[in-house]
């Protein structure tokens, strides 16, 4: 898409996902990668028992069937896997101010970092340093830390289960709980309300669960672009017979009908037709809605339709008199304001949902994101609660998370709030004092920089700038660090955001094979339905000078804990050894490694699913109730969301273009439905520039330049764009209540005539 006033993005939507376009999609990407024979190869095995897990999402796994990937999955693996280097000589042609001028896409494009790096002031440029001192730099900061709180661990999810318990232990046992990490970015908020709701942080449903259901409710989700592996399973499910029912702003090309590319139907067929009703609820619309379709089930159950799994309520859960009264006592007519949904549409959900006996709500960061976000999770598994769709098969919570294993690494203790009962089991196992005060999380951790309360930023994984609200905040904040340390494969922007000393550690990818002083190491990670599967890298590494992110530790942990009886290095050598401690930590992995050797998956247990107990204040499921907050908005304002691409996965940019909404060429857009165009006196494909109103900041208005207006389908009053372009609209202070994720998805904007505009 160009910067062009006839542009007319619509014209060129797609009717239905994957097909043909998909193909030429991951063909294209796997020769972009120059190593087209290799990454045929890479396909392959990815996802299998004996290859390697996708770098891309957490979606689970089937070993049924001959081939596990997805479009976006083989370009996670293309883009990892490539021939690109960036080595020294690039280093030394390009100066840090110059590629402060190159786009996300550019930068990464560049190819696999090669070698350990440190940022020089005076010329500007990174410049080639020896593991050995660069361990030095960073253990020479930490020792000199006047309190271990003035370290930030962060990490994102793609380290492995290994790495994440090895990282850890090394800073717990420095003395610090301060593990920022990217789940505070996204599912935090399902973390805390499904805790408080049924006593468990995740999500309740396996894969084969997809194959009973009933019905199917996808909030504020697009699987085909994020998570495409998860449409087969919609698929199967819509073949069995199930529901699906489709809740967001966006009619999402994905959820309508899936062309599969692994299927000669798929290619040239029609595909499967997946939603059976979508309902274009307003941004920030879930509660009311929720809130209504709660109202209908209970309002039938009272006019003697037997909705309500009575039996279920009274006997495993607390609070439905409080929450029944709630639901009755608020009208339609709030419903529908809220909601910006009919109550006739709320009721055809409500159909579907009294026909199902099996129901399943999804959902992902439409959801997380707002400042009531906790409030959306415990409505949807209160309106689960009522018909008993909890603890059994075909039925549950199912929080579809981002990256391969950012589930697997909370569970390996990367948090800064971890629960008494596993810092217990570590002291035990590994004999020393754990600190207990709680740490600093990912947005806490930036105002801590900012105020001089944290000096060093070490971040293994991640695109740490990027990824956060407020950069300018943020490039301030990681300024005022003496030391930030990036442990990364491909370059991106946080790496030109440094501290007064900046390092960039080159890791193995995920594809790569992991070869230790004992041999070829395997890893595990942990996908959304709570399995935990082996991943074994085959091709050679793009560096001998690449290390895994297991020795990175402990060789940094051997070097700065020099007095630890922990023998690192014996570690490092056999990572069989890790999974040794963390059998003995954390409930589930006992015989970890004989577990994953001989079946190369098992299932955590989960006292939801497996028996219906409900580990919360009231040994009971919690209904919870909740009132409607609305957004006040302006005239002349908008509400705006930020969504992602379908070339894009979490900061990643695979190209410019957005295939599923006819976006071609330009990340710079904002989606505005036609009356709100014509409201505003504006047209399609002008030049906008957007503001954000804060009216209880101190900065009360916030402003990005150039945007294309592009007329879209999306209910009126709401606008979208792309994260994390427009990231700088939204202070570090807009956050959801109790879990402090970042309200990315509710953004009061005006729009106005841009001075570029022709």
């Amino acid at each position: 898409m160009t910067n062009n006033n006839s542009n007319k993005s619509s014209h060129h939507k797609p009717a239905k996902a994957g097909g043909f376009s998909s193909l030429k999609s991951t063909l294209k990407h796997i020769i972009k990668s120059q190593q087209p024979q290799t990454n045929l190869k890479n396909l392959l095995i990815a996802n299998t028992k004996d290859g390697f897990d996708c770098p891309g999402c957490a979606w689970g796994d089937k070993q049924e069937g001959f081939l596990h990937f997805c479009e976006n999955g083989a370009k996670a693996i293309a883009w990892e896997s490539t021939s690109k280097k960036v080595d020294a000589k690039f280093f030394a042609e390009h100066t840090v101010s110059q590629l402060l001028k190159q786009s996300d896409y550019w930068l990464e494009y560049q190819g696999r970092l090669t070698q350990p790096v440190r940022y020089n002031q005076k010329t500007d440029k990174y410049e080639a340093v020896s593991w050995d001192d660069a361990f030095s730099l960073i253990a020479e900061h930490l020792n000199g830390l006047s309190s271990p709180d003035q370290a930030e661990f962060y990490t994102s999810g793609r380290a492995s289960n290994e790495a994440s318990f090895l990282y850890q232990l090394f800073g717990r046992l420095y003395g610090t709980n301060n593990f920022p990490d990217c789940s505070n970015m996204c599912h935090e908020a399902s973390g805390v309300a499904l805790t408080e709701s049924i006593g468990i942080g995740k999500g309740t449903v396996v894969l084969d669960d997809f194959d009973h259901a009933d019905a199917i409710f996808v909030f504020g989700q697009n699987p085909g672009s994020n998570h495409p592996r998860m449409l087969s399973s919609l698929q199967a499910a819509k073949r069995q017979g199930a529901k699906i029912v489709s809740i967001n702003p966006l009619d999402e090309t994905g959820l309508k009908r899936f062309k599969n590319p692994q299927e000669v139907e798929g290619v040239i067929g029609s595909g499967t037709a997946l939603r059976d009703l979508y309902l274009p609820i307003k941004i920030n619309g879930d509660v009311p809605f929720l809130k209504g379709l709660c109202k209908a089930l209970i309002e039938r159950d009272d006019a003697g339709q037997d909705v309500l799994d009575k039996s279920f309520i009274a006997k495993y859960c607390h609070g439905y008199d409080e929450f029944q009264q709630n639901i009755t006592g608020t009208s339609w007519a709030e419903i529908e304001q809220g909601s910006g949904l009919s109550q006739k549409q709320i009721n055809q959900a409500a159909d579907i949902a009294c026909a199902s006996k099996k129901t399943i709500c999804c959902w992902a960061m439409g959801m997380t994101q707002h400042k009531n976000a906790v409030a959306n999770i415990q409505l949807m598994t209160n309106f689960l609660m009522l018909q008993g769709n909890l603890g059994k098969p075909g039925a549950g919570v199912c929080p579809v998370r981002g990256h391969s294993n950012v589930q697997g690494d909370r569970t390996m203790g990367i948090w800064e709030k971890p629960s008494a009962t596993f810092l217990n089991a570590l002291q035990q196992t590994y004999d020393f004092i754990v600190p207990r005060e709680h740490g600093f999380d990912t947005l806490e951790s930036i105002q801590a920089m900012a105020q001089g309360k944290v000096k060093v930023l070490f971040a293994l994984g991640g695109n740490f700038y990027r990824a956060t609200p407020d950069h300018t905040a943020t490039k301030q904040a990681l300024a005022n660090c003496d030391l930030t340390v990036q442990v990364s494969t491909k370059l991106n922007q946080s790496h030109l955001y440094t501290g007064k000393n900046g390092l960039i550690l080159p890791a193995l990818g995920r594809t790569e094979i992991d070869q230790q002083a004992t041999g070829i190491q395997t890893v595990t990670v942990e996908n959304s339905m709570g399995v935990v599967q082996t991943s074994h890298g085959k091709i050679p590494p793009a560096s001998n000078l690449l290390k895994s992110e297991v020795a990175i530790v402990s060789d940094l942990a051997t070097l700065t804990l020099p007095k630890s009886e922990i023998n690192w290095q014996q570690m490092r050598d056999d990572y069989r050894l890790i999974r040794d401690g963390i059998a003995k930590v954390i409930p589930g992995f006992e015989n970890f490694n004989q577990r994953i050797e001989e079946l190369g998956e098992f299932e955590l247990p989960n006292a939801v699913r497996d028996d219906r107990k409900f580990v919360t204040s009231t040994g009971k499921a919690n209904f919870v109730v909740h009132d409607i907050e609305s957004i006040h908005v302006p005239k002349g304002c908008l509400l705006m969301m930020t969504i992602r691409s379908h070339d894009q996965f979490n900061t990643t940019v695979y190209t410019d273009n957005d295939r599923y909404r006819g976006i071609h060429g330009s990340r710079r857009v904002v989606f505005v439905n036609a009356d709100d165009l014509n409201d505003l006196a504006l047209r399609n494909g002008q030049l906008v520039d957007i503001h954000s109103h804060w009216p209880n900041e101190q900065i009360k208005i916030r402003m990005i330049e150039d945007f294309i207006l592009v007329e879209y389908d999306i209910p009126c009053g709401c606008a979208a764009a792309y994260y994390p372009e427009t990231n700088d609209l939204i202070p570090l202070s807009s956050v959801a209540d109790k879990s402090n994720t970042p309200a990315y998805k509710s953004v009061v904007i005006s729009l106005h005539k841009a001075d570029k505009d022709d």
